[in-house]
């Protein structure tokens, strides 16, 4: 498809620099066969049915930005995905400035050797020493908030929390999983006493999620892939939550991403362990899940591909220009959706 059929346009102050406080005082849009409905998080055990399942991804933000000296120059360097104990993959700012070998020093005693630049951009860093290297980012690096709120703000010490969900477990991810942003534990106690159920699984969220597509057809656009992991247990139960009639809403991209790649054409989920590079576009049929809530996302993104393939792009076009035009937040930090197909 055309990815300019993704384009909407949308107004800068449109665009959340803080969350919503109290998280649950978000602004939630649910689209479902009925319409559209203005509602807020908080709302939610009155939107879903008991017997439904919420997924959450339980990966913790790691302070993933660095910034570094190779001699003199300056180097920046997000990383995105990790490749052994002591090596990251990481996207990096004046790369060019960088060969393979080269030591770069991001101060605090935090040292790191670049390997070769791959097709995509990105650099190996194999990072020295014994201690582990999340100690190490603890001591360098900072919180990696996206760039169309780094580019408007500072980080700041606020961050460090509003910036990770209150499921947070497994560090590993350079990007929040921001859906879940909106929970509280009043909110899960309340969904809970309304017969509406929760299960978690881990993906590691890259920085790829951030990456403009950069093609002009869908089908030439590649996703840079991401660790996942659903285990036995967790598995079984979303399988028996649709056996009884109920239904899986994911909650965030991610963790939708990662039950259908664990689906099978069967639609029955499989545990499942490894790296996902599924990209959800029109025309596919899903098979794990059946609703979604996630944040507003940004035009000609993979995330809204995402969501037109769920909901159809035309009234996902239309939801959108809702969300514009009654003052919605968008993105990172902005305010949800519901979606159910």
């Amino acid at each position: 498809m055309n990815v300019d059929l993704f384009h909407f346009e949308l107004p800068n102050d449109r665009i959340a620099l803080r969350p919503a406080a109290p998280r649950d005082a978000a602004r939630m849009l649910v689209v479902d066969g009925d319409g559209l409905h203005d509602r807020v998080v908080s709302d939610l055990p009155g939107a879903l049915r008991a017997g439904d399942l919420l997924v959450f991804n339980d990966t913790r933000v790691i302070p993933a930005q660095l910034e570094g000296l190779r001699g003199q120059a300056r180097i920046g360097a997000t990383l995105h995905k990790r490749e052994g104990p002591r090596r990251w993959r990481a996207f990096v700012r004046n790369a060019k400035r960088l060969r393979d070998g080269d030591v770069i020093d991001f101060g605090g005693g935090v040292q790191a050797t670049a390997g070769a630049r791959e097709e995509d951009g990105s650099l190996a860093f194999d990072f020295h020493g014994d201690e582990p290297v999340e100690l190490l980012l603890e001591r360098a690096g900072r919180m990696p908030l996206p760039p169309y709120i780094a580019g408007k703000r500072p980080t700041d010490a606020r961050d460090a929390d509003d910036y990770q969900t209150m499921f947070a477990r497994e560090a590993g991810a350079v990007a929040a999983p921001t859906a879940a942003l909106h929970f509280t534990p009043d909110l899960l106690a309340r969904l809970a006493a309304a017969g509406i159920d929760h299960a978690t699984l881990t993906l590691h969220v890259g920085a790829g999620t951030f990456l403009p597509v950069k093609a002009e057809d869908t089908a030439d656009h590649r996703m840079h892939a991401e660790w996942g992991r659903i285990d036995a247990e967790t598995a079984e139960r979303l399988n028996a939550v649709r056996a009884r009639g109920g239904r899986v809403i994911a909650v965030g991209t991610t963790s939708l991403r990662l039950i259908e790649s664990a689906a099978g054409e069967d639609g029955v989920i499989r545990p499942f362990e490894g790296d996902t590079a599924i990209f959800i576009t029109p025309g596919y049929t899903f098979r794990g899940i059946d609703g979604l809530m996630t944040n507003f996302h940004l035009p000609r993104s993979t995330l809204f591909m995402l969501v037109s393939a769920l909901m159809g792009l035309e009234r996902m076009q239309s939801v959108y220009a809702h969300a514009i035009d009654d003052g919605y937040r968008f993105y990172s930090y902005g305010d949800a959706s519901l979606l159910l197909p």
